[in-house]
């Protein structure tokens, strides 16, 4: 659609929206294939908002964004892509109204055209005494191809603002001289997620909202940085309060690159800040830290959270009482499967992924949420069936629709120095084992889990694992142990039954400083699927990974690198780490030893004569259940 067009057509959805026209955009149309909203009760229902097919002039909606107004109004915002789905091309920000809750919504309205470039990233926020709604943007030359923007890219911060509850909006102002400072000169985004005011302490009534950008030198980047923006006049000025920078090394290297952060007010008045971590050498893919005094600093550098399971992708948080809630995909490797999250401690831990509710078991990205009044949530999200891409979606539910929450799980003991107990899932029972009693899988939810500590992640060194394993399936994905991330480029440890393909697989994969991912993996001959104990030992040490059963040895070439590094963390026994293959049969004497035990240590681990040491990773006899469901 021709730049000059759309804005004609925003200026007819303004002109409507001002007689006090309002259409149903679709109408409340029913949930859209592939959802499975999963509460035990309460309401949930949800619409397709955005979508090409639906609101022409545009090839792809992404990016959104949600408020809710004094007067009551929803203001639903979203990057309008003209062209492709690129990030860098012709690109609008819209929106859709609603007055009823978000059940129905007004036509899509162009609040920032692109013409041309990218105008995105909206971050809105409401000033709650005077009424005006607040945007924060930020703009970059666009492309007419889908790539990405080039380094360093040119972007700049605006600012826009409603004064008639979203009818209208004032012209761009650009932001530069505020809060652009010299040394954030090639990535700045804005958001993308809702801003917040603060109620609480010697700064309530400040905005709050959220920058990422990059810093650099002439020929590389070389840090990346996370700031909050503030403003104590209602938006009229603006200043960089809270900032926390990490350098990037010669070759490309760093810890962390805390991004597209969303933050909530807790319930003392100190602020939570949770962001997307992207490619650091550090565990996990979503950090966090806090802020004290109203965002003019934070009380530490970022942290990221290794057990908090959600792929590379923006997520939102939201104050419900005394609990705060995370939208974010729960499969640590892909953009899919929407999940809300829970902490009942102000962010300091957070619901594991068997605690959180699914929205859909579609693919889907980012998200936002709006308290839509006292008992009822909305929730803006990416999603599609072929693509978290296809659409937009806005989904209303009530707090007693997510699942309750649950008390302490069953768990067995971990024999490792200062190890605490791991949790036992799914109702995994006891049996007959080879050293004393064994803990038996039906394949469908059973598993164990380890917390994390820091002692779990082997890292790059040489390491032992062993266990001992009994099943007959002869179908099926079939995970033994499971360490580290998952997927083609995510460190990580795991063995596996494959009785499909009639072996038994160890596997590891890499990373070596900048080099891209490496793995190397050891096969058997045959499934051992015959309904015997059967000894597995995986084995790194001395430039070869060496794979043992029942004492015998199939060894191939190590990968150098870490076998933990970036991506989420876990530890799980009979269950792969994302969740879609659990284990049937039973599992024994689960070791795991931060060095490379020798053949003659084998021999006794093999008969159940080598003790705990300090390099004792975890250590789990697996005899004994603690505790009931």
């Amino acid at each position: 659609m021709p730049s000059s067009l759309r804005a004609r057509l925003r200026s007819t959805l303004v002109a409507a929206l001002t007689a006090g026209l309002t259409t149903a955009a679709l109408l409340a149309s029913p949930s859209p294939a592939g959802a499975q909203p999963a509460g035990a009760t309460g309401e949930f229902e949800q619409q397709v908002l955005f979508k090409a097919s639906q609101d022409p002039g545009y090839a792809c909606f992404r990016i959104p964004a949600v408020v809710k107004t004094t007067d009551g109004t929803l203001l639903a915002f979203s990057e309008g892509r003209v062209d492709n789905c690129g990030d860098a091309g012709d690109i609008d920000i819209v929106l859709k109204r609603s007055d009823d809750g978000g059940r129905t919504w007004g036509p899509l309205q162009v609040v920032n055209e692109g013409a041309g470039d990218t105008h995105g990233n909206p971050a809105p926020m409401v000033d709650r005494e005077t009424g005006r709604i607040v945007l924060a943007e930020t703009y970059n030359t666009g492309r007419t191809d889908s790539a990405s923007c080039s380094t360093p890219c040119d972007r700049t911060p605006h600012l826009q603002y409603s004064d008639d509850d979203g009818l209208t909006w004032s012209q761009p102002r650009d932001l530069s001289d505020e809060i652009l400072p010299a040394n954030w000169n090639s990535w700045y985004a804005t958001g993308p997620v809702h801003g917040i005011q603060l109620t609480r302490g010697r700064h309530a009534g400040r905005l709050v909202f959220g920058v990422n950008t990059e810093t650099w030198n002439g020929s590389r980047v070389t840090a990346n940085n996370a700031a909050l923006i503030t403003s104590d006049d209602g938006g009229d000025h603006w200043e960089v309060g809270a900032t926390d920078s990490w350098p990037i090394a010669d070759d490309g290297t760093f810890r962390q690159k805390p991004s597209e952060v969303t933050i909530t007010e807790r319930v003392d008045g100190s602020v939570l800040i949770s962001g997307r971590e992207q490619d650091g050498t550090d565990l996990g893919h979503r950090t966090q830290t806090v802020s004290r005094d109203g965002g003019d600093s934070f009380v530490a550098p970022f942290r990221d959270i290794p057990d908090l399971y959600a792929p590379q992708v923006q997520g939102s948080t939201l104050r419900l009482g005394d609990r705060i809630l995370l939208s974010c995909p729960g499969d640590p490797d892909r953009r899919r499967t929407m999940m809300i999250r829970s902490s009942y401690d102000g962010g300091r831990t957070w619901d594991s992924v068997d605690r959180g509710t699914v929205v859909t078991t579609d693919w889907s990205g980012y998200s936002d949420m709006v308290r839509v009044d006292g008992s009822t949530v909305g929730l803006m999200y990416e999603g599609g069936a072929v693509d978290a891409r296809d659409e937009i979606r806005f989904a209303r539910f009530t707090e007693d629709w997510l699942k309750p929450r649950r008390g302490p799980d069953p768990t067995t003991a971990d024999l490792a120095p200062g190890a605490r107990r791991a949790a036992v899932l799914g109702g995994a029972t006891e049996t007959d084992g080879v050293f004393g009693g064994a803990l038996s899988f039906d394949g469908a939810d059973d598993a164990v889990r380890l917390p994390y500590r820091d002692q779990l992640p082997l890292g790059a060194k040489d390491f032992t694992a062993s266990l001992w394993f009994r099943y007959t399936a002869t179908t099926g994905e079939q995970p033994l142990l499971w360490m580290g991330g998952i997927g083609t480029s995510q460190p990580q440890v795991w063995l596996r039954g494959e009785p499909a393909s009639n072996r038994i697989t160890g596997l590891i994969t890499t990373r070596n400083g900048a080099a891209a991912p490496a793995s190397a993996f050891v096969r058997t001959a045959g499934a051992y699927n015959d309904g015997q104990w059967h000894q597995l030992v995986l084995r790194r040490g001395g430039g070869l990974l060496t794979l043992f059963v029942d004492g015998t040895a199939i060894s191939t070439a190590d990968v150098p690198g870490s076998v933990s590094r970036n991506s989420p963390f876990g530890v799980h026994i009979g269950q792969r780490m994302d969740s879609r293959a659990y284990f049937t049969g039973a599992i024994d004497e689960v070791r795991v030893w931060d060095r490379a035990l020798s053949d003659e240590e084998l021999t006794g681990v093999r008969t159940g004569k080598v003790p705990a040491t300090r390099d004792t990773v975890l250590w789990l006899p697996m005899d004994h259940v603690s505790g009931s469901h």
